[in-house]
């Protein structure tokens, strides 16, 4: 256990921290964007009721991911004022949270929208709890991005829930977010890795060291760039998209660059690590937000 001490009652805002809500609202957007830009048309309850059960899914695999790594977490600075290893909750109680929170996004979103999307939800929900934190993170260097899938569900169960089959569409959505994953994750995991190693966990730079860390987020950023221009090499989108993905992912590829030609102990303040970490996020919520822009105002992609 984490702590000695008796944990005092939890309050509402231990719970939903449990939910890794800066994670989810990446998750919810995505996979509202993902609703938005699909053909066809969704009435707003349903679609409400899609996006609020992806939510709720990314919420209860976060408690749970939490609830197996709370040991973890207390050991990580970055970490240990979570719930769990502050002591201000049980581990049962997060882990009976996470599976409530689990369930019934999945039975709920089979029941109101589609049984396609719930499945999914279900295999995103065991693919990030179960493949990913008990796994591969404990495991292997490559657990970022074997595990990268899981974040990468959300525009495919958005667009799923409209049009209830899956296209060649929606899986470039998901394809887009499992390649963006690895830089994004590894531009973070080179200043925080000394958290890493302290509690055992192989991540890259730990495990193979800042060299070939840098070198993968450069070789990530480049197969990116092209993966991300592939709905509109489709015809899946229009020109609002492409110019949007074309800026975008350049500019990703240019932050990178500084990464991974460094050397290590060149700049102990991870200056280009960080920058490129705080742009990968604002990269993925501006790129789906021109994939949005495209449909609504152009039209595009309605058969993709």
């Amino acid at each position: 256990m984490t702590s000695a001490a008796t944990p005092v009652p939890a309050e509402w805002r231990d719970f939903f921290a449990l939910t890794k809500p800066r994670v989810m609202s990446l998750v919810v957007f995505t996979g509202l964007c993902g609703l938005l830009a699909a053909p066809g048309s969704i009435h707003p309850v349903l679609g409400f009721t899609a996006v609020l059960c992806i939510a709720l899914g990314a919420g209860g695999a976060g408690a749970l991911n939490q609830w197996w790594e709370a040991d973890i977490d207390a050991g990580m600075k970055r970490t240990a004022k979570r719930p769990l290893p502050g002591g201000r909750m049980e581990r049962t109680n997060a882990r009976d949270f996470g599976i409530a929170l689990s369930v019934s996004s999945v039975l709920v979103m089979g029941l109101a929208v589609n049984w396609l999307s719930a499945a999914i939800l279900a295999l995103s929900i065991v693919y990030y709890a179960v493949v990913y934190t008990i796994w591969l993170k404990p495991r292997t260097p490559q657990n970022i991005v074997i595990g990268g899938g899981a974040g990468a569900f959300p525009p495919l169960i958005g667009w799923v829930a409209v049009t209830g089959d899956i296209t060649l569409m929606p899986v470039l959505l998901f394809a887009i977010i499992f390649v963006w994953t690895p830089p994004h994750f590894w531009a973070l995991a080179l200043f925080v890795q000394t958290d890493y190693a302290k509690v055992g966990i192989p991540m890259l730079p730990v495990v193979k060291g800042e060299a070939a860390t840098r070198r993968q987020i450069l070789a990530y950023s480049l197969v990116l760039f092209l993966v991300s221009l592939a709905p509109w090499w489709i015809g899946g989108t229009g020109m609002i998209y492409g110019i949007a993905a074309v800026v975008l992912s350049a500019l990703f590829v240019v932050l990178s660059l500084p990464v991974g030609v460094r050397r290590s102990g060149e700049d102990d303040r991870m200056k280009p690590e960080k920058r490129l970490f705080g742009y990968s996020v604002l990269y993925l919520f501006a790129l789906f937000a021109a994939l949005v822009a495209d449909r609504l105002i152009l039209g595009q992609g309605l058969s993709s």
